[in-house]
């Protein structure tokens, strides 16, 4: 039923009844940790918002392509509508498959020394999935976090990883780019195109700027932009299958 295709990057917009989806998963796996995760659940899709537990989550990595690139770090930050749980957060760094370049070193900040003292990839996807269980993953630009994660659960795992998320970009590009002109068209009238990058998008609701490029700074500013997109757009009893995919 689950659409994605990690290999390009992609996702189909039809979205699985998600606990139903779980149950099946939980069903078919036999890696404790995935198993524990599925059978966890999320919440059903009528369920309002503003019940919903969630999770931000963002990865950095070497690169842009789950095929070539690898992981190097994962921040996650637990919340609701109404406060964002600093304490229950998530970081750790990730030993890559691939050697960091100077690029990444320099883009991330995670050196060698870092990567050294990591632990092993498998036990921090481990203790990933249980900071996940029975959350909603929300993410700025859900293919990426979904085709890495899913890489990496295939590789140190041996079985895929699928989950929910509601992801901010796709929320803003709802709402400044749903019924726009395609973007060479709008140009050629002298129409600015919105940006729905993370920080374009927080300026837009008045919310602080963040040093990017950080695993946990940049979940937090994702709760925060949820949040703020919510309180400007959507009503808290807005039913969760909404927004998910």
């Amino acid at each position: 039923m689950i659409r994605f295709n990690p290999a390009a990057n992609a996702v189909d917009t039809r979205t699985p009844e998600w606990p139903t989806e779980l149950a099946r998963l939980a069903e078919r796996s036999s890696q404790p940790g995935l198993q524990a995760y599925y059978r966890a659940g999320c919440p059903a899709g009528d369920t309002p918002l503003e019940e919903v537990q969630l999770a931000a989550l963002d990865i950095e990595t070497t690169g842009l392509d789950a095929r070539r690139d690898a992981i190097v770090s994962i921040g996650l930050m637990p919340f609701n509508l109404q406060r964002i749980r600093c304490r229950e957060a998530f970081y750790e760094v990730v030993k890559p498959d691939i050697p960091l370049s100077e690029e990444s070193i320099t883009y991330h900040r995670i050196t060698h020394s870092d990567i050294h003292q990591a632990s092993d990839p498998a036990s921090t996807l481990n203790r990933l999935l249980e900071a996940m269980a029975g959350r909603i993953m929300v993410v700025h630009y859900r293919a990426l976090e979904r085709a890495f994660l899913d890489r990496a659960a295939r590789q140190y795992l041996g079985e895929p990883l699928f989950f929910p998320v509601i992801d901010t970009m796709q929320l803003e590009a709802r709402m400044h780019r749903g019924s726009a002109q395609p973007g060479w068209l709008a140009r050629l009238f002298g129409r600015e195109i919105e940006s729905i990058r993370l920080a374009d998008s927080r300026q837009r609701y008045g919310l602080p700027h963040y040093h990017a490029h950080h695993a946990l700074t940049d979940a937090l500013a994702t709760a925060e932009l949820l949040q703020a997109q919510v309180l400007t757009h959507y009503r808290p009893d807005t039913p969760l299958r909404e927004l998910w995919y």
